[in-house]
């Protein structure tokens, strides 16, 4: 649906953890009134309403993701299968009947547990200041095919984590630096570079707010299985010890973090 340049504007200026709702409240409105064109109009029309029935859009969680299946270039790990089992997990929490036992007055979407999804370490669904953060990964390795020395690698790397020296017959990768986003897999023109395993790095614990803190990152890379057990104890962690709204940020402490690296075996 076509946007003026005045509502694109105004949309930008509702909060970003609010914005895809609100953007998709808006064109579901202008629909069922048959227009195809969004003015400001629109926008504030239905922005209105949405905050005025702000208790009743609430749904105890929210979860996100960048742009995945639409056809992001720069996906580490695929992982359309597993936002729908987040979002299952999530669902049957029923974290919306905690948040109402818990919370005294009305619910806002700040009390929602939130988590997102980003399929390489660009991140733009913004994982580190979120309750769980996933960051899909593919880890490289060398293989004993013979390297060219054409330093495509070493190019593709924006971390500085492959190098190339006069000692070695092969690329040297400093998986310290790595974030694993694939880049010198795919440019590796003679299979000496190659995708060891994939999987997705962990984030826990980020929050905006008057007290903004990043999310720690659990060391390791996980497969899906873990992840969804990994939320699945943060989750029961939530649950135990948040009242009257406080975040997961609040409640993680260094000793529920060591024990969750302790648990998945780091």
């Amino acid at each position: 649906m076509k946007w003026t340049s005045e509502a694109e504007l105004a949309i930008k200026k509702v909060p970003f953890f609010v914005r895809k709702r609100v953007r998709a409240r808006v064109e579901k409105e202008a629909r069922e009134i048959g227009k195809n064109v969004i003015s400001l109009s629109e926008v504030k029309a239905t922005q209105k309403r949405y905050l005025t029935r702000m208790g009743s859009e609430i749904k105890g969680y929210q979860i996100d993701t960048c742009f995945g299946p639409n056809g992001c270039p720069n996906r580490a790990n695929i992982a359309e299968g597993l936002m729908d089992e987040i979002e299952n997990l999530l669902e049957q929490q029923d974290l919306l009947s905690f948040l109402k036992q818990s919370i005294k007055g009305d619910l806002k979407f700040h009390h929602e547990f939130r988590v997102t999804l980003a399929e390489c370490p660009n991140a733009c669904s913004q994982p580190q200041i979120k309750d769980v953060g996933i960051i899909g990964a593919a880890v490289p390795t060398i293989t004993d095919q013979e390297c060219s020395r054409c330093e495509a690698c070493v190019e593709a790397c924006r971390e500085n984590a492959i190098a190339l020296d006069d000692r070695n017959d092969y690329p040297l990768i400093d998986f310290d630096m790595c974030l694993k986003c694939g880049k010198c897999m795919a440019a590796c023109p003679t299979g000496t570079l190659e995708t060891d395993y994939k999987g997705f790095r962990v984030q826990l614990g980020g929050k905006l707010g008057r007290h903004p803190r990043l999310a720690r990152e659990l060391p390791g890379i996980y497969s899906e299985a873990q992840v969804l057990s990994i939320i699945k104890d943060c989750l029961a962690l939530y649950k135990q010890l948040s009242i009257d709204g406080r975040r997961f940020a609040d409640i993680l402490t260094d000793n529920h973090f060591d024990e969750l690296a302790r648990r998945y075996g780091h």
